[in-house]
């Protein structure tokens, strides 16, 4: 198995980092989204529905599937031997710990869609906006272990 992973590695790692910038690139836009959503309509309102098919579809079609492609050739990688991951290393564990924390986020955000779906939003276009900054400080902290391997 490992000589197959060995052999598949440079298409592992380019699907790998395809899929991380599909994902982020969603979770970056999906909190702008809610932002102006919040700031500009009002439940049940003409543009409400407009905000609320955006926001599924965006979460449904690239959110979910490039999050769960992230995931597989991530863990793909880690069992891959030319990765240079080990279990001892530390930086495998903070980059795990950020993924999943991304991943948490990812969840937050449909969370938030089913309130905007319900007509239950209770956050401001505020609080939208200050949790658009977690995803970049995860990216942050994902990128500095994998680079410095801290």
């Amino acid at each position: 198995m490992t000589d197959l992973l060995a052999l598949l590695y440079p298409w592992t790692k380019s699907l790998h980092i395809l899929a991380v910038i599909a994902w982020m690139a969603g979770l970056f836009y999906l909190p702008r989204i809610y932002v102006y959503h919040t700031e500009r309509s009002t439940p049940g309102d003409t543009i409400d529905p407009v905000f609320q098919v955006m926001e599924s579809k965006l979460l449904r079609l690239i959110m979910n599937p490039s999050m769960i492609v992230t995931w597989i050739f991530g863990l793909l990688l880690l069992f891959t031997p030319q990765a240079g991951a080990g279990w001892a290393e530390l930086w495998v564990w903070t980059k795990g710990a950020a993924v999943i924390a991304m991943t948490w986020f990812h969840m937050w955000l449909a969370a938030r869609r089913r309130d905007f779906a319900a007509g239950q939003n209770t956050l401001t276009g505020r609080q939208h906006r200050m949790m658009n900054e977690v995803p970049t400080v995860l990216l942050v902290v994902i990128v500095l272990s994998v680079v410095l391997k801290w």
